[in-house]
């Protein structure tokens, strides 16, 4: 009989360790710095988490090159269709791509969002950002560097990003308790999320807006573009999101103050975690949204937060 209990121990353990796992990865874009991050995340996930799980996970990195809700949609419905058991997902267009989330999820696919959520859908969670919050933080510290006082413009990136929705929302919200401040009139400027459209845009506003004395960059497009910025160090102030190795050389230079540093490598290997707990163990996550606190980082602490992602990246 006890013979018999650890033969079928044994198969079970064989079963497991045989098992694989095709988890998809449909982020934003390809050429989007933060979303390669994710992806490294991912595949660093699959290769340390598996053989904690017992499976062998494969990450299935089906990203648009540029920015496409349409093709995000169809890339879902296309990693369902061929059998992927897990689905994360940052949503370029909310109403676009619940359609295909949903049906992936009647196929029998566990899907997830991180960075942009889809609330409405089948998704199982969202991991990220709280998206109100991070524009508040923003604005916050925006206020704090610019001494209360002045014309703010906000780098909004793309206008029917969900989550990018939000943060301009909480910046606005912000910006009230501020009365020495106050935002251009038509001062949110939308682009494609790419370092040279973002740059693009930003020193043309600032060309064509001299008064502007702050950014509120809700995200940190141009950052990863040399040279980006055609103005002198601190002169307009700017506070931005994200804080990858390209963007610290802002902070060195003076032209940025602030950067808030959102879980980029995290997106990749918290979403292959929280997948893998439903997958293998049927274990839902504490909550449906599952959100990680923003970092502030500084010239001051660049450098070691910049080690980190030599660690993240391999380098």
């Amino acid at each position: 009989m006890r013979m018999l209990a650890m033969w079928l121990v044994l198969a079970v353990a064989v079963q497991a360790a045989d098992k694989k796992v095709v988890i998809g990865l449909v982020a934003k874009s390809q050429s989007n710095p933060v979303f390669q991050a994710a992806y490294a995340g991912a595949k660093d996930a699959a290769k340390e988490l598996g053989p904690k799980y017992g499976v062998a996970v494969t990450v299935d990195w089906q990203t648009p090159v540029d920015e496409d809700a349409q093709k995000q949609a169809e890339a879902i419905e296309q990693l369902a269709r061929a059998g992927a058991q897990g689905i994360a997902v940052s949503c370029s267009d909310a109403n676009t791509v619940t359609p295909a989330i949903n049906k992936a999820v009647d196929l029998g696919a566990v899907v997830m969002c991180f960075d942009s959520d889809a609330p409405r859908s089948k998704r199982l969670c969202y991991y990220g950002t709280d998206d109100v919050t991070c524009g508040r933080l923003v604005m916050t510290e925006l206020a704090r560097v610019m001494g209360g006082k002045g014309t703010i413009a906000i780098l909004a990136g793309n206008q029917t990003a969900p989550n990018l929705q939000k943060r301009v929302q909480g910046v606005r919200e912000e910006l009230k308790n501020h009365p020495g401040m106050k935002l251009l009139d038509d001062g949110i400027f939308y682009h494609p999320e790419t370092p040279e459209q973002a740059a693009e845009a930003v020193n043309t506003a600032q060309t064509t807006h001299p008064q502007i004395e702050g950014w509120a960059m809700i995200g940190g497009w141009p950052l990863f573009a040399k040279n980006a910025l055609k103005w002198a160090p601190g002169n307009p102030k700017v506070v931005s999101v994200d804080a990858l190795p390209p963007q610290l050389a802002f902070l060195y230079s003076g032209h940025v103050d602030t950067l808030y540093a959102q879980d980029c490598y995290g997106w990749g290997y918290k979403s292959v975690q929280i997948l893998l707990d439903k997958i293998v163990k049927g274990q839902n996550p504490a909550s449906e949204r599952v959100i990680d606190p923003l970092t502030k980082v500084t010239k001051e602490n660049a450098t070691e937060f910049g080690k980190l992602w030599d660690k993240w990246l391999g380098k």
